[in-house]
């Protein structure tokens, strides 16, 4: 194997000789089931069995090794596809897998983007992942940091440096002799120098300043930030030609401008073209109202760079209003006006965005849950069965679900640091035990909705109505309480397909819910496809304005039904 470049013109983009670039054209972004994971955590070479349990589980690791390199490789995450295909995952999201400084094990704090942390494996590992992946009809995306590289150089005296007033600091010194790699980025403009960020909410600072130690790029408009586009476009642009990998997760889009992310997609996806790429999803992290992310998703005005182009932004971003608010939901914490306020926002906006942006990437669970105090996995606080739930509301209704790694075996990490809901799956001091164990009843139940979800077009492309609820048949109103009904329906042309959850731990409860009057006659039935059997007939009140079905669920139960016109029966 060759060695790695060190120079950004020694970047081969031609198509590698004899290759055939994967392409998948008949399955939209928002099919996908995906499964994130950080790859120093979820396996490594070593053969293991899982541990059996019915129920939830924890993690390896202590809170002190939690906190450096476990062990986690791209061969043993190659190893374990089944695993993750069998959940009914359909696209893997890999943690950064570039060079990290040594003390690093999460993959944010890149010191070479040209060569992969030798922890992981090796480019031809990534590659033989993604082949594999591929094989099984998965594809697979790669998490890339734009805004900041690692902790590679040191302001004066190695002292802590902090944002104050857009002041820029004086750089000090490079920590090796060699890196960062590219050798480009070994020029101290390229930097904005400007410390660490003590306001995320202040603009420019969140823009300039340095995430602690994590040293910020200039990701403006000045020559020197156009330029660090172009070595990051290009670097990234490397990575499709090696390893034919299928998207790119952005890290930090909050902290770069509109222009820039839009420049970066839009070249990032052109160069896909050229390799006969179709569909590489773009996806970013982007933590704040909903109102912002227009600014970064779907067409651009007309830019002008050398000749005038439309450029175009992100696919998606992660749904965090959702995320803040289904977790306390599904638990019973909260009441859930805001949730079917969010699924509304989410409605109207897949109606409105088009194409680019029409759904977000949804999810309940991740790996540093920003603004969030403590530090908890959704399964701290979850029954298995609210896990379940949890994980179903993802898969059922609008966007595409996505589920972190360990999840469906109910992890129960929690602290104050990100490290404490990063567990490993497999045993640090025992080489014969991992976690990963097809039959619990969190996984297996997982697996059966997701399989669902595939054989269902409505589950993934109906519109979504939540829908009210009544106790006597007559009054019917959204659930206002703790606790209560919650149901929504996803209707595709003449099929609807109804989801319930009892949010109750400790009471059964029986409800008429409220279904299409058009679709569904006095008299047509709901089959149940999830979570129960047989079918439940379609009445009406006495002034015909409603079409409802009564039913019946046990505490924290979670059902899917399906009118008579459904083609999957």
């Amino acid at each position: 194997m060759t060695s790695p470049p060190l120079s950004i013109n020694d970047l081969d983009l031609s198509p590698k000789p004899g290759k055939t670039y994967w392409r998948n054209c008949y399955r939209e972004w928002r099919e996908e089931f995906i499964y994130f994971l950080l790859v120093d955590r979820f396996h490594d070479d070593q053969v293991r069995s899982p541990v059996r349990a019915e129920g939830k589980t924890t993690g390896f690791g202590t809170r002190e090794e939690l906190q450096k390199i476990c062990g986690g490789t791209l061969k043993g995450i190659k190893d374990h596809l089944d695993y993750i295909q069998q959940l009914g995952c359909t696209a893997i999201w890999l943690s950064p897998v570039f060079e990290n400084n040594a003390s690093s094990y999460h993959g944010y704090d890149i010191q070479d983007y040209t060569s992969i942390d030798k922890r992981f494996g090796t480019t031809d590992d990534l590659a033989a992942l993604v082949d594999a992946a591929h094989s099984l009809d998965m594809r697979v995306f790669l998490d890339v940091v734009l805004h900041h590289s690692g902790n590679n150089w040191s302001y004066p005296g190695n002292y802590p440096y902090y944002y104050y007033n857009g002041w820029t600091f004086p750089f000090g010194k490079w920590h090796s002799e060699d890196k960062p790699q590219p050798a480009e980025l070994r020029n101290p403009d390229l930097y904005w120098r400007k410390g660490q960020i003590r306001n995320f909410d202040s603009y420019p600072e969140t823009r300039e300043g340095d995430f602690n130690d994590l040293k910020a790029f200039k990701n403006d408009s000045s020559p020197e930030g156009l330029y660090v586009q172009h070595l990051l476009t290009r670097i990234h642009c490397y990575w499709i030609r090696e390893t034919d990998i299928d998207g790119f997760r952005l890290d930090a889009v909050k902290h770069m401008g509109e222009k820039s992310i839009s420049q970066f997609c839009s070249h990032i996806r052109e160069y896909a073209y050229k390799l006969g790429k179709r569909n590489f999803f773009l996806f970013g992290e982007l933590v704040g109202p909903e109102g912002i992310y227009n600014n970064y998703i779907g067409p651009k005005t007309a830019v002008k760079v050398e000749d005038t182009a439309i450029y175009y932004g992100l696919n998606s971003v992660l749904d965090f209003p959702l995320y803040y608010v289904l977790a306390d939901v599904i638990l019973g914490k909260s009441t859930p006006e805001k949730l079917i306020e969010r699924y509304e926002s989410l409605r109207k906006s897949a109606l409105s965005r088009g194409e680019f942006g029409e759904f977000l990437v949804t999810f309940i669970d991740n790996h540093d849950q920003v603004n969030q105090p403590l530090k908890r996995r959704f399964g701290y606080d979850a029954t298995e069965a609210q896990v379940i739930a949890g994980i179903g509301f993802l898969l059922c209704a609008l966007g595409t679900p996505c589920i972190y790694y360990g999840t469906e075996q109910g992890f129960q990490g929690a602290g104050i640091e990100d490290h404490n809901v990063r567990e490993a799956m497999f045993d640090l001091h025992d080489p014969s035990k991992n976690a990963l164990n097809k039959d619990g009843v969190i996984y297996r139940e997982i697996s059966i909705i997701a399989n669902l979800r595939k054989k269902n077009a409505a589950l993934k492309f109906g519109r979504m109505y939540m829908r009210e609820y009544s106790e006597d048949g007559e009054t019917f109103h959204m659930p206002v309480h703790q606790n209560c009904m919650l149901a929504f329906s996803r209707i595709l042309y003449d099929e609807e397909m109804l989801i319930v959850y009892n949010g109750s731990l400790v009471h059964e409860d029986e409800e008429y819910i409220t279904v299409s009057k058009d679709l569904n006659p006095e008299g047509s039935a709901f089959r149940f496809r999830y979570g129960h059997t047989g079918k439940i007939h379609v009445l009406k009140n006495e002034t015909d304005d409603r079409h409802f079905i009564k039913i019946k669920l046990k505490p924290t139960q979670f059902v899917i039904l399906a009118n008579e016109n459904s083609s999957q029966q």
